[in-house]
């Protein structure tokens, strides 16, 4: 298998990395995608990985309390899983960093764009933890921020379900999954792929995004190879 692009953006939800129990972490699951990440990484990519928090807490969970300090918390459940998944690709002889977009010096380098590009550019893998720093803004948003600034060729957004659907295919069975759209599709028809503004940052930057299910965590290096096996958005 050879891949399609040399430098991805990878991005898991927190929900990805809690398996079949729904929260926290469970190590198996987190073992299992650091080893397709390494065959990625042994293919010679260059991988920046996004994490989310939602396993541990969602900004919008704490619907009472202050907006930027109910963020702020979701963005140090970020850092969690960027650490659990340094920790496994380590294990299994992927060289990785922790790169933290609120500095936390004593577990992970502070974000720093020269630098990320350049351990990308030495072999290393960079897991970017707290989303872009700020509140209001997701981890959607982020993914697509940091793509941008590395120079990634594409975005490979693991998700629950095996793409992009018209409407929830867990609560509508003649749900229509689409193979190709536009990113103005998207925002027009409000499809739930991303946030808007992150779907707006990948269209203004010409960041094309690869749609997937990670029931099948092998789906990484499918899509990776140009496997058409999720939903395109460019």
């Amino acid at each position: 298998m050879k891949p399609k692009y040399k430098r991805i953006m990878l991005k898991l939800s927190g929900e990805a990395l809690a398996g079949a129990e729904g929260f926290g972490l469970d190590h198996d699951t987190v073992e299992t995608i650091a080893k397709q990440i390494k065959r990625c990484y042994d293919m010679g990519c260059e991988i920046g990985i996004v994490i989310g928090g939602g396993n541990f807490w969602r900004g919008r969970d704490g619907a009472a309390m202050d907006r930027s300090r109910a963020d702020h918390m979701g963005m140090l459940a970020t850092v969690i899983n960027c650490l659990a998944m340094l920790d496994a690709l380590e294990r299994i002889g992927v060289e990785a960093r922790v790169q933290t977009a609120i500095e936390m010096r004593q577990i992970a380098e502070p974000y720093i764009r020269l630098r990320a590009g350049a351990h990308l550019s030495r072999g290393k893998v960079v897991i970017f933890g707290c989303g872009t720093g700020n509140p209001f803004f997701s981890t959607d948003t982020a993914a697509a921020l940091r793509a941008a600034e590395i120079g990634a060729e594409v975005i490979l957004l693991a998700k629950k379900i095996d793409g992009v659907y018209d409407s929830d295919p867990n609560k509508n069975p003649n749900a229509k999954k689409f193979d190709k759209l536009t990113f103005m599709d998207v925002l027009n028809k409000g499809l739930g792929v991303m946030d808007t503004t992150a779907a707006t940052l990948c269209m203004d930057n010409n960041i094309p995004l690869l749609v997937f299910g990670l029931d099948d965590p092998e789906n990484i290096v499918k899509v990776l190879c140009g496997e058409n096996i999720g939903t395109v958005v460019s």
